[in-house]
């Protein structure tokens, strides 16, 4: 069995808050580390069901980025839902839901 792995080393300031994200994957096809300003990471526990979340953002991060960023997720959430369940219904409301949110932060 093929294994792979993704690996974030997040910096703190002082605060506590996010300074830096760095991350890595063995399968991304790129060398080294990359910088990034915002994670969201979702896992659904096996054992006892429920999602565990780690939402990071640095303090470098701008509102707009945030928003395009939020959007662009949701977006891609309803894919994701839609090659799992196979519920297009339930995918066209997630982008739908998604595209109401972008038009009232104006991003489009």
């Amino acid at each position: 069995m093929k294994q792979s792995s993704i690996h974030f080393d997040i910096s703190l300031s002082a605060e506590q808050m996010p300074s830096n994200i760095e991350w890595s994957a063995s399968d991304s096809g790129i060398e080294g580390t990359k910088k990034a300003k915002a994670m969201l990471l979702s896992v659904w526990d096996e054992k006892d069901p429920g999602t565990l979340r780690i939402d990071l953002w640095t303090d470098k991060m701008m509102v707009e980025e945030m928003q395009q960023f939020i959007y662009e997720t949701l977006q891609s959430m309803g894919d994701t839902y839609q090659r799992a369940t196979g519920d297009s219904e339930g995918a066209a409301e997630i982008k739908t839901m998604s595209t109401a949110f972008a038009k009232k932060v104006k991003l489009i």
